[in-house]
């Protein structure tokens, strides 16, 4: 939402905006372009100058949110933000980037190949780009980039965003069940993506991960796979990894490319190779994708290191226990001492649908504390609400030994300082801001 903001902002719309509360680097991203906020929901503000011509309804809006029940009692138009982004960034030549997990490094990287390449596409991707790229733009292209994110676009419209982007090209990086909240069954959750798959034209590019197998609708299409494995039309293999990066190859019907990345991470290579065999069939050389590969720096809070001394701190918004399970055997392997994680997941992922998932999901950490979750949503909205910190490290521990809840933030820092040394590597992962722990924690292990 922050970058769309930003967007509109800067084609010069008046653009003010609320939230529960807002965290660093996107409150920092807000206040350096321009863009006015307040913490909290306060309708006088919100109408300060008057009424405003369009109000962009956030999933965190619930029903008896003053500023929503103003909305609709005065007729103020409204729409979700999916509906916006069509409204504003969907253009001829769509290109979407969807699935569990990867979507928004993939359409960062995109933007990135694209933009090296003279493509000048909109875009949008919900993330902050290290590289000297805004997180959404418009232009007069007929290209657009969008992250396609499959949660539901609001709460009077079940349907995932992406259903409103019109792809005529799609990546499809995975397909794991999530969002327990929205999807209650694994079912329930491919329908979504099958229903994406469905709307393509018939000349539709797309691009699928090996990974996916789930969605039937893809054998009746011709698709571009990629992977590890032979047999895909592009496989990346002799993978080296390490603190500073990763080499690797692509081989393309018997064509050898040779790739590096400053990006850490087990996804990386299957990462690039798919935004690789995009940009092909867009039509970029292969020079083209590789130089541009090598420049591209990443996004905020995906396995970004925000300390690096004899402990080692990473940022990750890995809200699920999957997610939090490819971060954490990334770690593993690159770190020869402790990893230690500190995990908030998002609300849908605190739900009892949600429990199976954590089973052996944290293998590769040698100890989880999970620290006071933060609350989002009223209890007239969940007559079955999330549950709390203790309950989720009750659910954590039955496959896993060492976890721990700490209430209080300060003892939390204070025990991580306790506990770590040479070569340790504490991660945060989540969606939240975690309360300037991380600057805090930063502050005393220099």
């Amino acid at each position: 939402m922050s970058a769309l903001a930003i967007s509109l902002h800067r084609q010069g719309y008046k653009v003010t905006g609320s939230d529960k509360g807002f965290f660093p680097p996107v409150s920092d991203h807000l206040k350096n372009a321009g863009v006015e906020y307040y913490p909290g929901w306060h309708v006088d503000k919100m109408t300060k100058n008057g009424d405003p011509d369009l109000v962009v309804v956030g999933n965190v809006a619930g029903s008896e949110n003053p500023e929503w029940v103003y909305v609709q009692e005065k007729n103020i138009p409204y729409k979700s933000y999916p509906e916006l982004i069509a409204e504003f960034f969907v253009k001829k030549n769509s290109i979407v980037c969807a699935g569990t997990y990867g979507k928004t490094s993939s359409a960062s990287l995109l933007t990135w190949i694209l933009k090296e390449n003279n493509f000048d596409p909109t875009y949008m991707f919900g993330g902050l780009s290290l590289n000297d790229m805004m997180a959404a733009e418009l232009t007069d292209s007929d290209y657009s980039i969008l992250e396609g994110d499959e949660y539901k676009s609001a709460r009077w419209d079940m349907r995932p965003k992406f259903a409103h982007y019109s792809p005529t090209h799609l990546l499809l990086t995975s397909c794991k069940w999530d969002h327990a909240d929205v999807y209650p069954t694994e079912e329930s959750y491919f329908e979504a993506f099958e229903a994406l798959v469905g709307e393509l034209p018939t000349n539709a590019t797309i691009v699928v991960s090996e990974e996916v197998k789930n969605i039937k609708r893809l054998k009746d299409r011709k698709i571009v796979s990629y992977g590890k494995s032979a047999g895909n039309n592009y496989q990346f293999t002799n993978v080296i990894s390490s603190k500073n990066g990763v080499l690797f190859e692509i081989n393309k019907k018997s064509t050898i490319y040779n790739l590096q990345s400053t990006i850490i991470g087990q996804y990386t290579p299957k990462i690039i190779t798919g935004c690789f065999a995009m940009a092909e069939a867009l039509g970029i050389e292969s020079d083209g994708i590789i130089k541009a590969v090598e420049t591209y720096k990443g996004t905020k809070r995906r396995l970004e290191k925000r300390l690096d001394g004899d402990i080692t701190v990473f940022d990750d918004i890995a809200h699920s226990p999957a997610k939090a399970r490819g971060v954490l055997d990334t770690l593993k392997k690159l770190y020869s001492g402790k990893v230690i994680a500190v995990f908030e997941p998002n609300t849908g992922n605190r739900t009892l649908e949600s429990i199976p998932g954590y089973d052996n999901a944290f293998g590769s950490a040698d100890e989880i504390i999970i620290p006071r979750l933060t609350q989002v949503k009223t209890a007239v909205d969940d007559p079955n609400p999330p549950f709390d910190g203790v309950k989720l490290a009750e659910v954590i521990s039955k496959t896993h030994s060492n976890v721990k809840y700490i209430e209080e933030d300060k003892k939390l820092i204070e025990y991580l300082v306790s506990e770590t040394k040479k070569d340790d590597c504490v991660v945060f992962l989540g969606s939240h801001g975690f309360r300037g722990m991380i600057d805090a924690l930063k502050s005393k292990l220099k």
